[in-house]
């Protein structure tokens, strides 16, 4: 073969294997290299033109090719071998590693991070039931249905509302081929009501074209649009559809750099892609867009949380002393001034049901929260939410960590065999044998308050919040039943607000009558509606 076919040869196969794997052309990465060896090693053994003799059973090598290009094979080798070896192994590495998460602050005081919540904006519905929900909606609608699938939910707060949002995807290269536009839109389903699920196609009354996207092909593949502008020498990952406070589509994607030799991934600013016109805007982490939720992936904080607690004494830490290691994972949460949270809990290794604190990672910024408070993992609140109704064999959610009225809190939601959410439960983190279920969030949170108070508060008396208790005369009470259980509301003079109970608070509260004097004590919150902890007819005790 000729010198210049073969070069030209090797360029095209060159090209088709950046086209198809995306390698990033720049030192820690390997990719690059394992694709120059791959082509030098093919041009190697054909350059050297081996053939056989006329007997067949020896081979001639014609010519040889020049002496640096072994050299550049070994040095290629070296790189990809020897290298990480000293660069990135963590034996020789450890403190690095250790400390890729940055300072870790000592928590003290939960609602700097987690602020009370209104019931009405805790979150109900999970990731596996909006997909459920967004299948339905599609459904609905058999054309689209035939075209399109579901990409994968993204939590995301949009205009203080907290939403599930997934685009629509091409679900195969013909239904790209003949729609290369782009697919219709996205799905947003609330998180906090499960009724409330949209499938959004325009906005100002313009057509949404979704044409930059994973089930894309060629150059309208997002990560392929995304390297040929540009980026072939940039780290990219976490690939997360988000939408802007008018609704419009774009891809956040992190663009990160290795710390140590080969690994050590740690993020330094994102790309916001317009999924529509394909245009690319680069941040760095402070000067990002208010409505970007997420700019840490999940999986970097993950490993970089089990490298500090791995890592807390050194390399050669055998009796394991003081090490830590994250329990189920990350979980997205909101906290104060809508701020959003990497969330897990944290035990010592080898322990599996109690957890020594939890820790929470600004999304954004990497500022790491640790609350050293022994309590539930996630495992054990599920297991703990289930076991309270187990003739019904329901499936508990993934815990979700609420401040309620200054108790740290898991919320889940408990499934039957269809992934619908039949029942809510309640688990004090820092107790799993305290909880609480029901057929509403009320209800939920009225037993759990039961169960709470009847534990004498023993779990942890600092963190609850401040009671008041006041003596006045009914003004207005009326009975409502939800679920097949009876509530009261009721208001009384001088007090703005709605208060409710029910007969699992006092057997007065039934029998009780507009001008009768009581005296209520209750959780001082946020709440429009507030539940009673006690309530005394003062009325009745008189006649």
């Amino acid at each position: 073969m000729k010198k210049s076919v073969l070069v030209v040869f090797l360029l095209i196969t060159g090209f088709l294997l950046t086209y198809l794997f995306l390698p990033v052309i720049h030192y820690g990465f390997y990719e690059i290299g394992v694709i120059a060896l791959a082509l030098l090693s093919i041009y190697f053994f054909v350059s050297l033109g081996i053939t056989v003799d006329n007997t067949g059973k020896k081979m001639i090598v014609k010519s040889r090719p020049s002496k640096v290009l072994p050299i550049v094979m070994a040095l290629i080798m070296i790189y990809l071998l020897i290298v990480p070896l000293f660069t990135t192994a963590t034996i020789f590495h450890t403190s690095s590693y250790q400390k890729m998460i940055g300072k870790v602050e000592n928590g003290t005081k939960i609602s700097k991070h987690i602020a009370p919540i209104s019931m009405d904006k805790i979150r109900v519905v999970d990731q596996e039931l909006a997909y459920l929900l967004g299948e339905k909606v599609i459904g609905s609608q058999p054309a689209l249905g035939s075209q399109i699938q579901l990409g994968r939910f993204s939590i995301q707060k949009v205009n203080n509302e907290l939403y599930w949002v997934a685009p629509l995807l091409h679900s195969g290269f013909f239904k790209w081929f003949n729609n290369k536009q782009g697919t219709p839109g996205y799905v947003m389903v609330s998180a906090t009501n499960e009724r409330d699920v949209k499938l959004v196609q325009t906005i100002n009354s313009k057509p949404l074209k979704i044409k930059y996207q994973s089930n894309a092909y060629f150059f309208s593949e997002i990560h392929r649009h995304i390297y040929f502008n540009g980026y072939s020498t940039t780290g990219l990952a976490d690939f997360t559809f988000e939408i802007d406070e008018q609704g419009n589509p774009f891809w956040v994607v992190t663009t990160y750099n290795k710390e140590i030799g080969f690994s050590g991934e740690n993020t330094n600013g994102i790309l916001i892609v317009d999924a529509q016109t394909g245009a690319i805007k680069q941040y760095t982490i402070n000067d990002a867009p208010a409505w970007v939720d997420r700019i840490q992936p999940a999986d970097f904080i993950e490993e970089q949380l089990n490298d500090w607690g791995e890592y807390v004494n050194g390399y050669w830490n055998f009796s394991n002393t003081d090490k830590l290691q994250i329990t189920e994972g990350l979980t997205l949460v909101y906290g104060e001034n809508n701020k959003s949270y990497w969330y897990t809990g944290l035990t010592s290794v080898g322990s599996d049901e109690s957890a020594v604190g939890f820790v929470l990672v600004d999304t954004r910024t990497k500022e790491t929260t640790f609350y050293k408070q022994s309590g539930a993992t996630e495992f054990a609140a599920q297991s703990s939410a289930e076991g309270k109704v187990q003739e019904k064999g329901y499936k508990a959610s993934l815990p979700i960590p609420y401040n309620i009225n200054g108790i740290p809190t898991y919320v889940i939601t408990l499934k039957d065999d269809g992934g619908l959410v039949k029942m809510y439960a309640m688990v004090a983190i820092n107790d799993y044998t305290i909880v609480g279920v029901g057929n509403s969030m009320r209800e939920t949170l009225t037993s759990f308050k039961s169960v709470y108070n009847m534990a004498g508060n023993k779990i942890n008396p600092s963190n609850v919040a401040a009671k008041k208790s006041i003596s006045s005369v009914i003004s207005r009470i009326q009975s409502d039943v939800k679920n097949g259980n009876s509530f009261y509301y009721f208001t009384i003079k001088d007090y703005p607000n709605i208060f409710v109970g029910s007969s699992q608070i006092s057997n007065e509260i039934p029998v009780s009558t507009v001008g009768d004097s009581v005296t209520v004590s209750f959780d001082i919150d946020n709440e429009q509606v507030i539940d009673v902890s006690s309530f005394d007819n003062l009325t009745i005790k008189l006649k």
